[in-house]
């Protein structure tokens, strides 16, 4: 075990430990619910990035805060902060269909979960997902390869929209991430904030291992040609 598996591990149960304890957890709450863009932002800008740096760590076995990790931590910040308006735009909408009848199972708090999860995932999910795509990429090429004056287009052509496609939305979206925010609105309202914000650790560490395994397989692919 390196001196960063460590650190992490410490670091995750430090912030399990906030969570949980009564004092700080009434605080977490508290602060959620008056400010819910703010400890959107914060939860996420935190959890996904501890997610990306262990998905760094999977691929390369080594830790490592690449350059533009600022960029990054903003991104993911900013996405935990529309996040927080998704849960309530997608909830809102689910119960409101429930009840004038186009969605069945009225009453039933698992449909109201399944349904919501299942619509946001399918609409907004591959959205937010291919722009943290985008978004990471630009941050690779400009601050890891020191690329000046990119545009758009540049960025879109180093994507292998095939993978993102086949393996992010096709497979992690049924087989993880309905299943997951069912269980999220499960919750009371307030224990779903506990969970999405634990859950953006795999947000960070699967997006960021999708990427990372797809650098390494063509590294492996061009090796031969050299």
């Amino acid at each position: 075990m390196k001196k960063g598996d460590v650190i992490w591990t410490v670091v995750l149960i430090g912030i399990i430990a906030f969570l949980l304890y009564p004092i700080t957890h009434k605080l977490f709450v508290t602060f959620t619910n008056n400010y819910a863009y703010i400890a959107g932002f914060l939860k996420f800008a935190i959890l996904a990035t501890m997610g990306d740096l262990l998905a760094y760590r999977i691929v390369t076995s080594e830790w490592k805060i690449r350059n533009g990790f600022l960029f990054r931590m903003f991104i993911w910040g900013f996405l935990g902060a529309v996040i927080v308006l998704i849960f309530d735009i997608f909830g809102a909408g689910v119960a409101a269909a429930m009840e004038t009848g186009s969605l069945p199972g009225v009453g039933y708090t698992i449909a109201f979960a399944f349904f919501t999860s299942t619509i946001m995932n399918l609409v907004f999910a591959p959205t937010m997902m291919g722009f943290h795509r985008i978004t990471d990429t630009y941050a690779d090429l400009k601050f890891v390869e020191g690329r000046k004056n990119l545009k758009l287009d540049q960025v879109l052509n180093e994507i292998d929209w095939n993978n993102f496609i086949s393996f992010i939305v096709m497979k992690t979206i049924p087989a993880f991430w309905i299943p997951a925010h069912t269980i999220t609105f499960l919750l009371p309202s307030e224990y779903r904030v506990l969970m999405a914000a634990f859950l953006s650790i795999a947000l960070g560490a699967i997006l960021s291992f999708a990427k990372a395994r797809n650098i390494q397989q063509k590294n492996r692919e061009a090796k031969p040609a050299q």
